[in-house]
């Protein structure tokens, strides 16, 4: 094992206590001191030095069934995380190396190396990897040009798009040929943005009026794709935009997140009838294959200026479950993260 410097004792890490019902609460969570173990053949120490918080994470919550394990009670909660490794007992990774993996809510964690994966400081900021060129980036990047099969022309509509996935996927529609770009947001200052910076044709306030009204009022000629990040009342109205052979890509539903009784579904599925419409979920993790791509297409984008992000930074991990419930309130703009 190589030598390392003095490390403390203890690091801070993030438990589950219990299971939230409706909106979680702060008694739900702890924040507790835990042992630093050394790492055993293979591992890797690393100090984290960013933590990201994602709206998927209030389903690994509960106990239900799903497409990945809940967190454990009693146990560290899991996340990405991007750190610098301070001890290896891994081939391949040194002390300095810099780090992405899922051993994030801590500050230090100790990792099989084969879960991490090493990025370059230098090449750009720590923090995107967790966002514009992490998984947030590649949900926006295989979502739309996969799942959803966008095309040179089509019109995109993207909820929730001041957020980290959906300003990303607005501005890739835009960079490959899209003939209208059209966004939701929950505030008219994240409206302002989306057309000012992100260089959306056309946005609107969901708070405003009705979603399918406003709709209609932005995208007049219908929508070819839409990108859904909330729900309800938007998915309702992407359904009545739709035009022939449109596609919808599923990514998240953020509006029913923490509801304690089934939300009621769009009433006007059989429209995806006449439109020959077709509805997909999208999981990140299917779509790892397209990751070099992505990084040398978007990573291009991000260099030259012509794709922008902003980015949400709590200090501090005592926050952490704050920086949390932030990204389901909306608090963010961007790619909410926290700075260990």
């Amino acid at each position: 094992m190589s030598d390392t410097p003095a490390l403390p004792a203890t690091s801070r890490e993030w438990h589950l206590l219990s299971r939230p019902v409706g909106w979680p609460q702060p008694e739900d969570f702890a924040l507790v001191e835990a042992e630093i173990r050394q790492p055993g053949t293979g591992e890797v120490l690393v100090r984290n030095k960013y933590l990201s918080v994602d709206p998927y994470m209030r389903g690994r919550m509960s106990a239900a069934k799903s497409y990945v394990a809940p967190f454990e009670l009693g146990k560290v909660m899991q996340g990405g995380a991007v750190g610098e490794v301070v001890a290896s007992n891994a081939e391949g990774i040194a002390p300095g190396d810099h780090v992405l993996h899922f051993g994030g809510w801590r500050e230090y964690a100790t990792i099989d190396a084969k879960q991490a994966v090493k990025v370059d400081p230098d090449a750009a900021p720590l923090s995107t990897y967790l966002g514009v060129l992490g998984m947030t980036g590649l949900t926006a990047y295989a979502g739309l040009l996969r799942t959803a099969s966008f095309k040179e022309g089509d019109s995109v509509f993207v909820s929730g798009a001041a957020g980290a996935v959906g300003s990303q996927v607005g501005q890739i529609a835009r960079l490959k040929g899209a003939s209208r770009v059209i966004g939701s947001a929950g505030s008219d200052e994240k409206v302002k943005l989306l057309v000012e910076e992100y260089g959306f044709d056309a946005a609107f306030n969901y708070k405003n009026g009705p979603v399918g009204e406003q709709l209609r009022e932005a995208a007049p000629d219908g929508v070819d794709v839409y990108f859904d990040n909330v729900g309800g009342d938007h998915l309702e109205a992407a359904i009545g935009s739709l035009n022939l052979g449109g596609r919808i890509a599923i990514c998240g539903m953020i509006s029913v997140y923490n509801n304690t009784e089934p939300a009621p579904g769009p009433k006007n599925l059989a429209r995806l009838i006449a439109t020959r419409g077709r509805i997909e979920g999208l999981l990140v993790n299917d779509h790892y294959d397209l990751q070099p791509q992505f990084v040398q297409e978007v990573g291009g984008w991000v260099r030259s200026g012509e794709l922008k992000y902003r980015e949400t930074v709590v200090e501090g991990i005592e926050n952490n479950l704050e920086a949390f419930l932030g990204v389901l309130r909306g608090d963010n703009t961007g790619k909410m993260i926290v700075k260990v």
